[in-house]
């Protein structure tokens, strides 16, 4: 018979019930049928008893008859009530081995009939478009070659909706049924009916009045649905997610000094249609508090209170900050761990300060209870060896145990990214002074294969093909292979990078790659080729240095309409291969700053290169970039000053293929090539604006405001405006004076289109220059795409 047949996943329940209580009924009519005989015996005060010499059992197939009599629990001989009797029958109904069972007492025979449920062939799930079948393949319990349990299908019914509620498809239903084959098999069927995404129509605040409701929700995970909703999964309406937001918001607003800030409620109501949701977040703002006084005590005899306080950087005045806090306090822990202090801890004691609005810090230095740690055992890494999550702690089996460092060692296994999930807990240990320290993680994917489509005027269209590993061999080495072609260049690159070299935070890593140009501006090609290892490690938690050596060749090739006498005097020097040493310095605050609303980036790159070929020079560029967030983080302002020098060792001149150009990347507005000193002896009737020849120096200055445009932030759709000024100028030979080579400023003004795509993100710009040469050729539109697939 069918199972289940027409019923969804409530009435499969009730199904299941029914087919036990089929069997129910059975032993219910042998208990009234043993009771009657009781009542018609004329000794009524005394309960009927059986003795059985013999039970015989029909119906198996696969089970022991010694299993049934263990379940029966009935011995031969042995006299029994019709209680006992009943209880065995039970025991049997309970065991799920059966899908019938009958106990007829016969004299002093007892048959015991039983049907055995049939063993599943086959486990399908058919109905499902939108979610694989590896996806449920893992999660039913159901097997093939298994015996059939209606209570384990119910199970995986309610696993399958649950898999479609997590994508936000409320109105799933799925039906379980069995199809009947030869020799007691099943095959088990889920039929599914998928249904619509219960999307989140509107998203909604009350009780916000610092932040408007369009900037909290870009804090959110969850979306409202948009023009895209049949792409965007993030407004289907998910009840985990709204916890998850719920956190996010708090963490948004403590990290901006509202430390009283709750949500005290969140109502989903359902649409007439049943199709969407309206959620309204009910929230409790406060007041935003800024730092107080901050004072630093000691409670360890022979501590100098004074020494650890030069070490936090809290300032008074600034906004609160948990973050700023739990910083300042990991700084004095790690001084007291260089000065040999073991067990130290740092108590946070706050002060509120209501009528300023004002949390006054007190850092209170104090012996910590002497625990050591006596292990830290990993699980759940079946790919990562166990050393690249013990790289992540600072400490090892028996260092001092130090709360703060285990929660601050979860955080860096988290920030890996190779695990799907990490948990770091401390549990006690063999003695009452040790802990264990259990990491339990849950591996992820970490390659990729991408293939992508490029667009932009600059390049034209172009196509890229990467392949990624961020823990090749489980070793947590990255790994990286890639292809990019356009209408005008040609690049490969390959790279490879061990972040844990010889046993330390020190990353080892080397890049080589091939590059090849079709110059659209200019009648030359080029051609280079460079191998670079290096090393590279952290100076402080903002601050990195890398150290590099590289091999190179350059080699300048020229067409038949080159008319350049510059660019023919270099091409005819050959190719050239030598060799250098370089650095480079980074200071990055922008994601691990202190401050949400602020963030600062300063690179600085050097390189001394040529050796062994006829030019060797010095080369150095620098960038400083600072962001800041306005009128309630709803626009953000970004300035970038660059600039980059190219200077002869040896008196010899530099090529083209070593000098720097300038494109609408770093100077929107203008062409590739399309700014800096141009060798006019090149020029003909049918071209009048000479070769570029690129520039020893350049300095370029880009303001840039990013607001919104006042649509739903669920299109993604953004706006800005800007405004870049820049020159390229200095060359070692003008040809006694014929290429102009002085450092003429330009500029241009411009607005910008923004738009998060399901297929990459999309960059419209619009140009007016301001300044510009005559010479100099202009890119007023810019469209920018990146897809991948």
């Amino acid at each position: 018979m069918a199972f289940f047949e027409g019923a969804s996943s409530a009435a499969g329940t009730s199904a299941v019930k029914t087919l036990k209580g089929l069997a129910s009924c059975s032993g219910l009519a042998i208990f009234l049928a043993i009771s009657g005989v009781a009542v018609t015996t004329p000794l009524p005060v005394q309960a009927q008893a059986y003795s059985f010499n013999k039970v015989e059992i029909e119906g198996t197939q696969r089970i022991e008859a010694a299993t049934i009599l263990s379940y029966l629990g009935i011995a031969q001989g042995e006299v029994v009530s019709a209680a006992q009797l009943n209880d065995g029958y039970q025991r049997l109904v309970g065991s799920g081995l059966f899908e019938d069972v009958q106990i007829i007492p016969r004299g002093n025979v007892l048959v015991v009939k039983v049907r055995e449920y049939p063993t599943i062939n086959v486990v399908s799930v058919e109905g499902n478009r939108k979610v694989k079948d590896d996806v449920f393949e893992p999660l039913l319990k159901s097997q093939p070659r298994q015996v059939f349990s209606p209570a384990t299908a119910e199970q995986d019914v309610q696993t399958i909706v649950e898999v479609y509620q997590a994508q936000g498809r409320l109105a799933a239903r799925v039906t379980p049924k069995i199809i009947r084959r030869s020799n007691n098999r099943v095959d088990l069927v889920f039929e599914v009916i998928e249904g619509k995404n219960t999307e989140v129509e509107r998203l909604s605040f009350v009780g916000n009045r610092k932040y408007s409701d369009a900037r909290l929700r870009r804090v959110l995970e969850t979306k409202q649905a948009g023009i895209l909703r049949a792409i965007i999964q993030r407004d289907s309406y998910v009840p985990d997610r709204i916890e998850f937001d719920k956190q996010v918001l708090k963490d948004f607003y403590l990290s901006r000094g509202y430390v009283d800030f709750k949500t005290t409620g969140v109502t989903s109501e359902f649409s007439r249609e049943r199709d969407a949701f309206f959620i309204t977040f009910q929230v409790q703002e406060g007041q935003q508090f800024k730092f107080g006084k901050i004072t630093t005590v000691s409670e360890v005899d022979g501590v100098n209170a004074d020494e650890f306080h030069a070490a936090q950087n809290i300032k008074s005045g600034n906004v609160f900050s948990p973050a700023q806090l739990d910083n300042a306090i990991a700084r004095l822990e790690r001084l007291a761990i260089r000065k040999g202090l073991d067990f130290i801890r740092v108590e946070p004691r706050v002060t509120r300060d209501e009528r300023n609005q004002l949390l006054d810090i007190e850092l209170v230095l104090t012996r910590g209870p002497r625990i050591i740690v006596e292990r830290i055992d990993i699980e759940g890494n079946a790919t990562t060896l166990d050393r690249v999550v013990r790289d992540q702690f600072r400490i090892v089996e028996g260092d001092p145990f130090n709360p703060r460092e285990i929660r601050e060692a979860s955080e860096r296994v988290r920030a890996l990214g190779f695990f799907a999930d990490a948990q770091v807990e401390a549990r006690p240990g063999s003695g009452p002074d040790q802990v264990v320290i259990d990491v339990d993680v849950e591996e992820a994917p970490t390659g990729s294969l991408s293939l992508g489509g490029v667009y932009s005027l600059e390049n034209g269209f172009g196509l890229n093909l990467a392949f990624t590993e961020r823990n090749f061999l489980g070793r947590g080495q990255f790994l990286s292979a890639s292809f990019q072609n356009s209408s005008d260049s040609l690049n490969f690159s390959f790279k490879f990078a061990e972040p844990a070299f010889l046993g330390r935070d020190l990353e080892f890593g080397f890049e080589t790659f091939y590059q090849s140009t079709d110059q659209a501006s200019a009648d030359y090609n080029t051609r280079s080729l460079a191998f670079r290892p290096s090393l590279a490690f952290p100076i402080n938690e903002y601050s990195r240095l890398g150290l590099r050596v590289f091999a190179e060749g350059t080699e300048l090739l020229t067409t038949e309409n080159l008319k350049s006498d510059l660019i023919l005097k270099e091409a005819a020097r050959g190719r050239q291969i030598g060799g250098g040493v370089g650095f480079s310095y980074s200071y990055d605050t922008r994601r691990t700053g202190l401050d949400p609303n602020r963030g600062l980036l300063f690179q600085l790159n050097g390189d001394i290169g040529g050796v062994g070929a006829d030019y060797q020079y010095a080369r150095a560029t620098a960038l400083a970039q600072a962001q800041t967030k306005v009128w309630n983080d709803q626009v953000t302002l970004l300035a970038t000053v660059e600039g980059g020098m190219l200077k002869s060792l040896n008196g010899a001149n530099s090529r083209v293929t070593d000098r720097f150009r300038l494109g609408p990347s770093k100077l929107r507005g203008f062409a590739t090539n399309g700014i800096g000193p141009r060798d006019f002896s090149s020029v003909t009737a049918d071209d009048s604006s000479g070769d570029t020849v690129g520039g020893n120096m350049f300095a370029v200055a880009r303001l840039e405001a990013q607001f919104p445009l006042g649509l739903p932030e669920e299109y993604g759709i953004s706006g800005g405006v800007f405004v870049d000024a820049g020159t390229l100028w200095g060359l070692d030979d003008t040809l006694g004076g014929q290429i102009d080579d002085s450092a003429h400023l330009r500029s241009s003004i411009g607005a910008s289109v923004f738009w998060e795509t399901p297929i990459g993100p999309l960059r419209f710009n619009y140009s007016k220059v301001l300044a510009k040469e005559n010479y100099d050729e202009e890119n007023n539109f810019e469209l920018t795409i990146s897809a991948q697939f």
